[in-house]
């Protein structure tokens, strides 16, 4: 299957410019040109790399960058950028990105660093997937961190990224209720500014996605305090 790449890229002709480039060389792309929305496309879908400008409107590419790291999003990022800085170039290595690109750049070259990315990237992936074996079960239910796949008596059950952490935190956590203030600070990391009934709204998107198809009541619901899976099968 062709790798997944998201072009960040507010300038719309070099954008599109890329875009056609890498469509041409086989692989799928999806693009944004706007920070805010990036972040929140790369934490509900599944890309095999990243194309990050730095100068975004929204949110900042090194700010995007730093909260996808924060949240244990392991995408490789390319950084796009016209700034020529040294002080650019280690701020976005030291925030997690594998390379970056200084623009104006020859296609050539940013063709052949994502070659690179995606082969060291895959070859990583491969070796962690070989050192951590094991899945966290409950009943028919299977969570693969290292696939970042979820199924159902071998069934794949499609969730978001956030969706992914609730349940894989829940999954950690058997048998201790967590509150909705430690669910959120999981899922959306420590410095999220928003309410905390977010987390309701993850755990009904949960529930409608697995106790509702499969029949079964897997997420408690422990009143005034927040949410439980527990060990036991009853119910």
């Amino acid at each position: 299957m062709a790798a997944h790449i998201l072009i960040i890229e507010d300038e719309e002709k070099l954008a599109r410019f890329v875009e056609l480039e890498l469509v041409h060389e086989g692989y799928q792309v999806s693009r944004s040109g706007n920070g805010r929305e990036a972040l929140q496309m790369a934490e509900e879908n599944s890309y095999d790399l990243l194309l990050l400008d730095i100068m975004l409107p929204g949110l900042n590419g090194l700010e995007v960058l730093r909260r996808l790291k924060q949240e244990g999003n392991t995408v490789p990022v390319i950084l796009l950028t016209a700034r020529d800085a040294v002080m650019d170039k280690v701020a976005g290595l030291d925030g997690g990105a594998v390379d970056y690109i200084t623009k104006p750049f020859a296609i050539e070259e940013l063709l052949a660093r994502i070659r690179v990315a995606l082969k060291l990237h895959g070859s990583a992936a491969a070796a962690k997937k070989t050192a951590e074996p094991g899945n966290l079960t409950w009943r028919k239910l299977s969570l693969s961190e290292q696939r970042h796949q979820v199924t159902w008596a071998g069934e794949e059950i499609s969730l978001t990224n956030r969706e992914f952490r609730m349940l894989k935190t829940l999954l950690e956590n058997r048998d201790i209720v967590l509150s909705r203030e430690t669910l959120l600070e999981k899922v959306c990391g420590y410095d999220y500014m928003g309410e905390t009934n977010v987390v309701d709204v993850y755990v009904r998107y949960l529930r409608s996605k697995i106790d509702e198809v499969y029949g079964v009541k897997m997420i408690r619901t422990v009143r005034g305090v927040g949410y439980v899976i527990k060990e036991e099968q009853d119910g």
